[in-house]
């Protein structure tokens, strides 16, 4: 799993049907990753929701938030519409998981994401990652720390 300091890998994922999003268009704002194992299973939909009741928090310490699993966009698209999310969530579906594996947090065994977290900087830079066990929500407390250091 990728850590502290390391350069964050650029991406090209889709956000809707017919829309992309890439790492790199977030340079100058701090960025969130949740790689988060399915759409619609009970711990994902919390934490999910949770983020979405958190944006408020995130946007000021300028960070943009971004959910990645490996399912498509059709049924991320589903998921967003039936939770009201109002950020995006990134497919990371074919090459599957080739996202979640540069970042060192694709399961092979389950052929899903890991419930992992990184904090992101203006500059690119990794400056906090979490794996939380598959069944435990990790919250919000360690992304909003490692916000507040930044911002120090």
């Amino acid at each position: 799993m990728l850590q502290k300091n390391d350069s964050a890998p650029n991406f090209t994922l889709y956000a809707t049907p017919d829309q992309k999003i890439s790492l790199s268009e977030m340079i100058g704002k701090n960025v969130i990753l949740a790689f988060y194992p399915a759409d619609w299973s009970p711990v994902c939909s919390d934490q999910m929701a949770l983020y979405n009741e958190t944006l408020k928090y995130f946007k000021q310490y300028d960070a943009e938030i971004l959910g990645i699993s490996v399912d498509s966009k059709w049924c991320h698209m589903a998921f967003g519409k039936s939770r009201n999310l109002h950020f995006p969530l990134l497919a990371d579906f074919e090459p599957k998981g080739a996202i979640s594996k540069a970042y060192g947090v694709y399961d092979e065994t389950e052929g899903e994401c890991k419930r992992a977290l990184f904090v992101i900087n203006k500059e690119g830079v990794i400056e906090w990652s979490y794996v939380s066990p598959t069944a435990i929500n990790p919250g919000a407390d360690g992304i909003l720390d490692a916000l507040e250091k930044i911002n120090k």
